[in-house]
């Protein structure tokens, strides 16, 4: 198992990001990571005007997977994620959909204790882990950790979790995968600009997948297979990530146009992953039980 510590970090994904570790197909790597803040904010006592703006949603990498090459498609098993004893959560003006309504910044660091985000004595939360930023280098310019895109990136999908597999397309040789900006407990929307925002570890067990056309990034866990899209606007990423869906139940699972849009709108759900990052981000879920009844498997890892 190889591991990389999170003072290996990157600020933009990029093809030109030289690579942190070189590791065979089929590898588990341990990832170190800040927060979004790259752990500037250790107290509530922080000036938040003195923050670095510079050093925001640092992911750790990337990792060159020898054997992937561009129009591949990286298969990443996430494994398990340890979180730090506490993380942070800010809001005020300016700050996500609602910082209109704020004159003064707060930071909150909130504990995480049994499993519990601990909101204050009288309030804890379930924690819930995911990843906010993860993805492999795009083919032209690098595109900052904190903007999805078609190749990952900040994509704040809650469902982005330990059992799951995200799909993610190899743009250039190795793939040059990298993610960061862990959540211990986030609600769809993201709409103070953050989560819990958090340390923590990612175990990932990472595999290319050759000879393959999906639609990504493409994620699936035990309950659904979910297409994931980001765009300028919202509706364009719900009509995109809808489409990917139909596209996906057509081409990969053998569904008629038909039977997949009908079904699509019976027990498929299009939700919203964040509303906060220069691009928007939205999701199409489908239940993975209609998936097998089509006789068709995803394989998770390995």
């Amino acid at each position: 198992m190889y591991r990389i510590p999170k003072d290996k970090t990157i600020y933009a994904m990029s093809k030109m990001a030289a690579p942190v570790l070189e590791v065979e197909d089929s590898s588990t790597v341990v990832f170190e990571t800040c927060d979004c803040f790259a752990d500037q904010i250790q107290s509530e006592d922080v000036v938040f005007s003195q923050l670095d703006w510079e050093r925001i949603n640092p992911a750790t990498g990337p990792v060159f997977v020898k054997g992937a090459e561009p129009g591949d498609i990286l298969q990443v098993k996430i494994v398990d994620i340890k979180l730090a004893d506490h993380g942070v959560m800010v809001t005020g003006p300016g700050l996500g959909s609602m910082g209109k309504i704020f004159t003064e910044n707060e930071i909150k660091i909130i504990p995480i204790r049994d499993g519990q985000a601990v909101f204050d004595k009288d309030l804890c939360l379930p924690v819930k882990p995911m990843i906010g930023v993860i993805g492999t280098a795009p083919a032209d310019e690098p595109v900052p950790c904190g903007t999805p895109g078609s190749h990952g990136g900040n994509m704040d999908c809650k469902k982005i979790g330990p059992g799951a597999a995200l799909y993610l397309p190899v743009n250039v040789p190795g793939a040059l995968f990298a993610l960061g900006d862990l959540h211990a407990v986030m609600g769809d929307g993201e709409v103070a600009v953050c989560g819990v925002e958090i340390s923590g570890e990612v175990t990932v067990e990472l595999n290319v997948i050759k000879g393959k056309k999906l639609p990504l990034p493409l994620l699936v866990d035990n309950q659904h297979v979910i297409t994931i899209s980001s765009h300028v606007d919202l509706d364009t990423a719900a009509e995109e990530c809808t489409k990917n869906m139909a596209e996906l139940l057509v081409n990969e699972i053998g569904m008629t146009k038909h039977q997949a849009v009908k079904l699509m709108s019976l027990a498929g759900d299009l939700r919203v992953c964040q509303i906060v990052d220069p691009l928007r981000t939205a999701r199409f879920e489908f239940p993975l039980w209609l998936v097998e009844k089509f006789g068709y498997k995803f394989k998770l890892g390995s």
